[in-house]
């Protein structure tokens, strides 16, 4: 197994769930059950990675190691970076972004999307994906898709239902015949450390801003990402409170 890091962004200011980090579930924060998956996985270091001291004082509450970053960062990448730069890590180790807002994420996964790295010597990021199984998914823009070539370096990420057969009509997809090749691109990442500071050194891009969505930076950039089937289900993560329901009980799992 590789030897990687991971790093949780967590902030309290969520436009759609202000304070999710801290929602209680089973009775523990969110971010304590997101906490323990990362502990599972063998990494060498697990991180709390926030700006509001809130946060920080729950997640020491339960033993974590926390990194206080500034307050503007635009996005969880930036905040990962801000630690890495304050922690020294070397330009060619391996960091696991892990969102504060999975408490379901197999640990599986987190092994799995730093090996992948691992394994690739020439790619700066890492990913994972899976099969698209309804027309409802392949058409919701809120569902990130990614196409890869054959090897697994991804070539695009969209919002919009891609690749789209030029000879079926949603109707037809049915089948998934008519889209095999389209995956449901899972919200985690490995990173080497240099790729990560001149990712987010980067100016946003154009396709960037128009998509939402930040790895456009980092292909825009000539940035290789591979990707992955994920070997097991993702578990589901936590936007709104009404998501916290779809969990069930997280120490039964």
């Amino acid at each position: 197994m590789s030897v990687f890091r991971v790093v949780i962004p967590a902030r309290f200011a969520s436009t759609r769930f202000p304070g999710k980090a801290l929602a209680q579930i089973d009775g523990r924060p969110m971010l304590e059950w997101v906490h323990r998956r990362a502990m599972a996985c063998g990494a060498a270091e697990v991180v709390i990675a926030t700006d509001d001291e809130r946060i920080a004082a729950v997640a020491r509450g339960f033993g974590a190691d926390v990194a206080l970053t500034a307050v503007e960062h635009r996005s969880g990448t930036d905040r990962i970076a801000e630690v890495v730069r304050q922690r020294h890590w070397a330009g060619r180790s391996i960091v696991v972004n892990l969102q504060g807002d999975e408490p379901a994420m197999p640990v599986a996964l987190l092994v799995q999307v730093a090996n992948l790295l691992a394994a690739n010597d020439s790619a700066g990021v890492a990913t994972l994906a899976a099969p698209i199984d309804s027309v409802r998914e392949f058409l919701d823009p809120n569902v990130v898709k990614v196409v890869a070539d054959p090897a697994g370096r991804a070539l695009y990420f969209s919002r919009a239902p891609v690749p789209w057969s030029r000879d079926s009509a949603p109707s037809g997809l049915g089948s998934q015949v008519a889209w095999p090749l389209a995956r449901r691109h899972l919200g985690l990442y490995a990173y080497r450390v240099d790729a990560l500071l001149r990712l987010a050194s980067l100016p946003p891009t154009e396709l960037e801003d128009i998509e939402k969505l930040e790895q456009l930076r980092a292909l825009a950039n000539g940035m290789e990402i591979r990707v992955a089937d994920a070997c097991a289900p993702a578990g589901a993560d936590v936007n709104t409170p009404a998501d916290l329901l779809r969990l069930g009980r997280l120490a039964e799992q």
